[in-house]
């Protein structure tokens, strides 16, 4: 019995340093591997190449709480007292252009002896982090003592992260495929249509978003400064290929 002979031909790219790519994608360093295979029926040449990425994505969304509070001998008085700075509150908000739909409200009010306690308490999300710190500015500014500001809390939304993985994924692609012409260029080929395109691997991490840090090295840092988180995924994708001679007409 007669077989085909098979034969396979590697090529290994090591870039010396990552290059940057916009919004923060970063390349990582890629396999190649090119491969001649022949088949009984015809002769198949292929380039397969595996390409990382990496994207960060600060967070998008930060929320406040705010509270106000007060004891009086009566409930209609002390809901009078807080009614009125609570309505205050919000009348800020949507000043500064927050919709309802992003501003909750809780209430509280319990009794301890002869003093009726109200509690109500004012959670909004922001987008634009500068309006959050004017709306911040005008209720201490305004309320003074008789409200409490809690401290900022960043977050990603859903349809950041969304975003941000399939970034990382088409840039690893995007990577894959600039290599594959590299080699196919040094091989003397034409790269041809993509026959596979699998997504091997992604991760994600978390860190802490330091850039103002980093350009006041010595300097004393401030606890009471909120940091604003920053999530990076990576992808890590292998790319096969078809292989034409230079000399081939396309058909």
């Amino acid at each position: 019995m007669n077989h085909d002979g098979q034969s396979r031909v590697f090529a290994a790219i090591l870039p010396a340093a990552g290059r940057e790519f916009p919004g923060n994608e970063r390349e990582q360093g890629l396999e190649v591997r090119a491969v001649h295979r022949q088949s009984l029926s015809n002769r198949v040449r292929e380039v397969q190449v595996t390409g990382t990425a990496e994207v960060c994505c600060p967070a998008d969304r930060v929320s406040v709480r705010v509270s106000v509070g007060n004891s009086k001998e009566s409930v209609n008085d002390v809901t009078n007292s807080v009614s009125r700075r609570l309505e205050y509150i919000l009348q800020a908000v949507r000043q500064h252009g927050v919709s309802d739909k992003d501003t909750s409200v809780r209430r509280f009010l319990h009794r301890e002896a002869e003093q009726y306690h109200l509690e109500a308490e004012v959670v909004v999300t922001f987008s634009d982090f500068d309006k959050m710190e004017r709306v911040c500015s005008v209720l201490l500014e305004k309320l003074d003592q008789s409200v409490c500001v809690g401290t900022p809390e960043f977050y990603h939304s859903a349809e950041s992260l969304s975003l941000m993985r399939r970034r990382a994924c088409v840039s690893a692609v995007e990577n894959a495929q600039q290599k594959a012409c590299e080699v196919s260029e040094l091989l003397g080929q034409t790269l041809g249509s993509p026959l596979l395109v699998r997504e091997e691997e992604t991760k994600e991490w978390r860190s802490e978003d330091e850039e103002d840090g980093g350009r006041c090295q010595g300097a004393a840092s401030l606890p009471h400064l909120p940091r604003r988180p920053t999530i990076t995924a990576s992808s890590r994708v292998s790319v096969s290929f078809g292989l034409r001679d230079k000399s081939r007409k396309k058909l």
